[in-house]
């Protein structure tokens, strides 16, 4: 003899009946509390003292390879896609867009960051470093001149995020060990495997900023 459906809602002896259980807890839901964007609640009296930006466009300067830029974007817009999109700035690449393989590279404040995982509004006030930044006068820097010579790029999408990361390495660490480049460089992946030849580059880049022979 097959059960009929009306005896799940019978309750059970220990308690609530499965759909009464469901029922109470989205009554539940409806009535909690409003959450912030963090998933948590409020606290009472505070709402006066946060800043709602959005969700709309708002406006917001950034200061990128030294030169302020005044745009308008959506908060939710990540510095990567402000620089790509609405500034041209088009060296850090898009790839996982998870904070994983290091093509977004960029500087914030002397330090590598992921583009892809830093808001645009939240990089105001900061100083930001592209891979178009490295170069001056139409001269590379010498990690790139580095890179260059040692064949450390191959299908060249991971480079400049490789060449950001390791111009924050250099500034850290003027003379790198193998340990450090390998940690240093531990959040940029390259899909062709052209490890041998960046560490090779940092290397010769770290004698030439120093004012040695470039032959590495």
């Amino acid at each position: 003899m097959v059960k009929s459906r009306d005896t799940e809602t019978k309750p059970t002896k220990k308690g609530l009946s499965r759909r009464d259980f469901l029922s109470r807890g989205a009554g539940l839901a409806v009535s909690a509390p409003i959450l912030t964007g963090v998933g948590l609640p409020v606290p009472a009296g505070a709402a006066a003292d946060v800043k709602i930006s959005g969700p709309g466009k708002v406006p917001i300067t950034l200061k990128i390879n030294g030169k302020a830029h005044n745009l308008s974007v959506e908060p939710r817009i990540t510095l990567l896609d402000a620089l790509r999109n609405d500034l041209d700035y088009t060296g850090a690449k898009r790839v996982c867009d998870r904070a994983v393989c290091g093509s977004c590279t960029v500087l914030s404040d002397g330090k590598a960051v992921y583009a892809c995982s830093m808001l645009a509004i939240e990089a105001q006030g900061k100083e930001i470093t592209t891979v178009e930044g490295l170069s001056s006068g139409g001269k590379l820097h010498p990690i790139q001149q580095a890179f260059i010579q040692h064949d450390a790029q191959q299908c060249g999408f991971c480079t400049p995020g490789m060449v950001v990361a390791c111009k924050a390495l250099l500034d850290k660490h003027p003379n790198p060990t193998v340990a450090d480049i390998k940690e240093g460089l531990g959040g940029n992946l390259c899909r062709c495997g052209t490890y041998v030849g960046v560490r090779q580059a940092v290397m010769t880049a770290a004698k030439t900023m120093k004012g040695g022979p470039s032959n590495g």
